[in-house]
């Protein structure tokens, strides 16, 4: 028989279960109403599904371990925003496996794409099965596990590009910026479309004479490389508008248009471990407004037929969009 005692004692315990978990920070929603005219058919090139963990438990060599981040809160953050398509990217944090962005490229359908993480154990059955899922690159990520060793980053790099020459995909690389000289050669021979992640690991306290900073501009000015200008807030502490990031945009916007792509980076995921904490502890996801952020496009790029580019054209060229 239930005292009082023990429905105050359960009921304690409920309470502390639900505080618990209302103090998880669940993924940002834009808390800026969007200031310009975005357009039809507009891709976010970079976000990322988090998914249930019991159902898509994660690497474990991760170095961080994000919260959740569901494809139906994805699905509000773009209607905020007024984009229709998506580009999914699977995180270090999954290791090889696929399964969380597949998920969140189904939930989406034919408006979602997506970007894997493959090893030599991905046969070319794994590789036709994920095209025809939506996949249409590969990624090497190099600066979250702290990769800036340039044999290393060349051997992957080139390995990476023999996998998927001949499948018309390409290869999206997250680096740091000193890395670019040591595999510039190699981007400008590629046969596939190379992508470097946020600014490609540009520091804009820096400023655009930072070291490999112009190896950059010149692959994008060749045609040779396309760049994302996502993740302001990890190029800059400026926030909330990262002013000082506005010299790097412009420069890679004006170097050549046709080959910048933009992206919210959402759900923003912290990959620095707290210090005291383990990379299996939760890091809680990063708070920041992606309208307010979106903004910032019409600064680094003013003319609207130039945003066309970056949010449509480009996109729909580089990842196959019907």
């Amino acid at each position: 028989m239930l005292t009082r005692r023990h429905v105050l004692l359960t009921s304690a315990a409920a309470a502390v279960m639900l505080t618990r978990k209302s103090a998880l920070a669940k993924p940002s929603q834009p808390g800026t109403q969007v200031n310009f005219e975005v357009p039809a058919g507009a891709v976010d090139c970079h976000t990322h599904i988090h998914g249930d963990p019991e159902k898509f438990p994660m690497f474990a060599g991760r170095v961080y371990t994000p919260e959740s981040a569901s494809p139906e809160e994805m699905v509000a953050l773009h209607k905020a925003l007024g984009i229709q398509r998506v580009v999914i990217v699977t995180p270090s944090v999954y290791g090889t496996d696929n399964s969380a962005t597949l998920f969140g490229i189904k939930a989406r359908g034919p408006d979602a794409r997506g970007v894997a993480v493959i090893d030599d154990k991905t046969t070319e059955s794994d590789l036709d099965a994920m095209h025809a899922a939506g996949i249409r690159g590969i990624r090497v990520n190099l600066a979250t596990a702290g990769t800036n060793d340039p044999s290393i980053a060349r051997q992957r790099v080139q390995s990476a590009i023999d996998r998927i020459k001949a499948r018309g995909w390409h290869l999206q690389i997250y680096t740091n910026l000193p890395v670019i000289p040591a595999i510039k050669d190699l981007a400008a021979t590629s046969p596939v479309p190379l992508v470097f992640d946020h600014f490609g690991g540009a520091q804009a306290a820096l400023g655009v004479e930072q070291p490999g900073f112009a190896d950059l501009v010149e692959l994008v000015k060749s045609g040779k490389a396309y760049v994302k200008i996502s993740g302001a807030y990890r190029a800059s502490t400026l926030g909330p508008d990262y002013s000082d990031v506005v010299p790097l945009a412009k420069t890679l916007i004006s170097a050549n248009p046709d080959r910048i792509v933009w992206g919210t980076d959402w759900p923003h995921p912290d990959s620095v471990t707290p210090p005291g904490k383990k990379p299996t502890d939760l890091t809680p996801l990063l708070q920041i407004d992606d309208g307010r952020l979106l903004n910032q496009l019409a600064v680094w790029a003013p003319d609207a037929a130039t945003r066309k580019k970056i949010m449509v054209e480009n996109a729909v060229r580089l990842y196959g969009f019907a």
